[in-house]
């Protein structure tokens, strides 16, 4: 590799010295007087000369990288002709400077001759090597390797055959009409292949005759110049030095002629294609919309413009479904009086909603009625298969201007346009569900900070605690609060319904608790101090009663636990009843007791509907607090736990403490739901009075 790269670098110097040697044997040849010790060289030196320079030119445009960048092929063709192509103007010049100097100076005439005759044969090899790979650049654009392999055994098939003319005599006419009828055969094949021709658009294809029309001029000048030498007297090189550059010469126009033929008849698809381009491109910027999340009023605008400028529509409206987007038309060269004329008359024939074509409105009666100055129609409805978006009115003023392949066009553009807008509507969506869940997360925080993180700490009894929402946020909630006088009070409710709501509402029931359950200075004795369970049940539903919906209510229950008489006192607002371990008795029951749930009568009459419970506690008794989505939780025969179970399990594990009741519990409950989805919150609050309780006294 590192020798490749040495010897291009010595390619070009060895151009400039081979055609240094060629001047300068060119000059013995045709004027051996000029060095008579040196003699005339034989032809077999100038023709090895020139060999040796074409092969260098050939070698040196061959290693160039590859000059076609990207799709720029008329800029690959205009670099040709004003590079090389120009040295044909340069070949003209020194032809006529020639002449002048001929005129004027008659005893220098044939070397001048000699001298421009030898420049001139060295810039049209510069030409025909440049010409050679910008073709090959072009023929292999985007080709397979089968075709490289084929050009490659092509440029040695004509480096020989050109070789060959150039050293041997000339061939009969026979021979000649074969070799270069097989060559002239395999370039053809080779030509055809122009790929690149179709990248055009017609502007670009115009562009590329006239450089390829330029090309051939420009070899066409070197053949010229070439041929009239060779009749010249004054002949300075062998003759089949001109056969071979003749020759060069004619595979270089070859090329450049199929070339300019195939984009000569490409030029009347240039239309289809730029058509069907058109169409990509406006596919393409509807697809974009999507991805840069724009609004359904810009994807029905861009809609619009893409379907006008692609069927090249003379005038239009689009009309927009009122439950997609309220109040949305667009007008193209159209009065919305003109546009309500023509959906009158098509409403009649129900054809505002289905696809529609009439390449002939002046043979209708109805639209000839309307004597407006258009003869094709287009209809196209935007619809899902489950929802009517609006449909596309597309006209011209010729009759037959509209085809079924535009019908076919503008059904695919109406087809994105209403995929992007059903997918900006489910963005949307899923935007709002994005910021309900951030919502109900910061509702479950403020939720999960309502909750006691640190339960009660005494000598008299032992609390333990287990609350799970059933969603992000549920509607169970518990609290404690410690009051003078020894006394503890333990509130436990359930608000109907989930979510924000409930949360808002647990949070309002918990200041309320936590309001009046505060000292009343102007008590007049420690009873009154104090609101009892049932009192407190009638001043939170009056509170309540002012904020919360028609169809939400709360249950609860309130204990009051005095530690210093031994006892509790508690309400129930419909909440689910107590179940309690009586030590004395050695006996499991619930304590049934009536309640209605807060917020269900939203009258002084409520407090008639709570009543107080006293009861004293004695060492070792068990109490179960907890909400109905403990005893409502159901197995895979969709039975409820129920109460009964509940009281089995307390029977068993009532002489543990408070937290592996709870334990005990809990197992024995995801046991029996297991493999169940969770229908409701659950909250479980096990207080077990200590067997040596403190004397009250101290």
């Amino acid at each position: 590799m590192s020798f490749l790269r040495k010897l291009k670098s010595f390619l070009f110097p060895l151009s400039v010295l081979a055609w240094l040697g060629l001047l300068a044997c060119t000059l013995q040849y045709a004027h051996p007087q000029l060095l008579p010790a040196v003699g005339q060289p034989g032809e077999w030196l100038l023709l090895m000369l020139q060999a040796v320079f074409t092969a260098v030119v050939f070698m040196q445009e061959r290693s160039v990288p590859e000059r076609l960048r990207g799709l720029d092929f008329v800029g690959l063709l205009r670099n040709l002709v004003l590079g090389p192509g120009l040295l044909a103007t340069v070949c003209v010049g020194l032809h006529l400077l020639q002449r002048v100097l001929s005129t004027s100076l008659p005893t220098a005439s044939s070397v001048l001759f000699t001298v421009v005759y030898t420049v001139n044969v060295g810039l049209f090899v510069v030409l025909l090597a440049r010409t050679n790979y910008v073709w090959r650049s072009l023929v292999l654009f985007r080709s397979s390797s089968k075709l490289r392999h084929q050009w490659e055994v092509f440029e040695v098939l004509l480096g020989i055959t050109l070789l060959v003319y150039l050293f041997a005599p000339a061939p009969t006419w026979g021979l000649n009409t074969f070799v270069f009828g097989a060559l002239a055969a395999f370039g053809v094949y080779i030509s055809s292949h122009q790929k690149w021709v179709a990248y055009l658009n017609r502007r670009q294809k115009l562009q590329a005759v006239l450089w390829q029309t330029a090309v051939i001029l420009a070899i066409g000048v070197f053949a010229v110049y070439l041929r009239s030498t060779r009749l010249d007297p004054r002949l300075v090189a062998p003759l089949t030095q001109h056969t071979f550059l003749l020759l060069n010469a004619g595979f270089a126009g070859f090329y450049a002629l199929m070339g300019l033929l195939v984009t000569v008849f490409n030029l009347p698809t240039a239309g289809v294609f730029e058509q069907k381009r058109e169409e990509i491109l406006s596919l393409q910027r509807l697809t974009q919309l999507i991805q840069r999340g724009q609004s359904a009023q810009e994807v029905y605008r861009m809609f619009f413009d893409s379907a006008v400028q692609t069927v090249e529509a003379e005038a239009a409206w689009l009309d927009v479904a009122e439950d997609a987007s309220p109040g949305q038309q667009f007008y193209h060269n159209l009065r919305p009086e003109q546009a309500q004329a023509i959906r009158h008359l098509l409403l009649e024939h129900n054809l505002t909603h289905v696809e529609y074509l009439n390449n002939e409105l002046h043979t209708s009666a109805g639209f000839r009625g309307l004597d407006l100055p258009f003869g094709s129609l287009m209809v196209m409805p935007l619809h899902s298969s489950k929802r009517q978006y609006g449909s596309i009115f597309m006209l011209k003023e010729q009759a037959q201007g509209f085809d079924r392949e535009n019908l076919s066009i503008l059904q695919t553009f109406a087809n994105q346009a209403v995929l992007s807008i059903e997918n900006l509507q489910l963005m949307q969506a899923s935007l709002h569900t994005q910021r309900v869940q951030d919502e109900l997360k910061i509702a479950s925080a403020v939720q999960d900070s309502l909750i006691p993180k640190n339960l009660p700490i005494d000598n008299w009894f032992e609390i333990s605690s287990h609350a799970l929402a059933a969603t992000e946020v549920g509607g169970d909630f518990y609290d404690f609060l410690h009051l003078p006088g020894r006394r503890l009070a333990v509130l436990i409710g359930d608000v109907s319904g989930k979510g924000v709501t409930a949360a808002f509402h647990v949070a309002q029931m918990k200041g309320i608790f936590h309001a009046l359950m505060q000292e009343n200075p102007l008590a007049r004795n420690e009873r009154e101090k104090f609101p009892v369970p049932s009192k407190f049940m009638a001043q939170a539903n009056n509170a309540l009663a002012r904020c919360l919906e028609k169809s939400a209510f709360i249950t609860a229950s309130l204990y009051i636990i005095d530690y210093e008489h031994g006892g509790f006192v508690f309400a129930r607002a419909g909440h689910c009843h107590t179940l309690y371990y009586h030590s004395i008795k050695e006996e499991v029951s619930y304590f049934r007791t009536a309640g209605l749930g807060l917020g269900i009568i939203r009258n002084d009459t409520y407090e008639k509907h709570i009543k107080n419970q006293f009861y004293d506690y004695n060492p070792s008794d068990v109490m179960v607090i907890y909400t109905d989505g403990i005893v409502e939780a159901r197995n895979a025969a969709q039975e409820e736990y129920g109460e009964d179970r509940l009281l089995h399990i307390l029977e068993q594990t009532y002489y543990l403490d408070a937290d592996q009741i709870k334990e005990k519990i809990l197992t024995d409950l995801n046991e029996f739901s297991k493999g169940q989805p969770m229908h409701d919150d659950q909250t479980l609050l096990v207080i077990k009075f200590k067997a040596a309780q403190p004397d009250a006294t101290l």
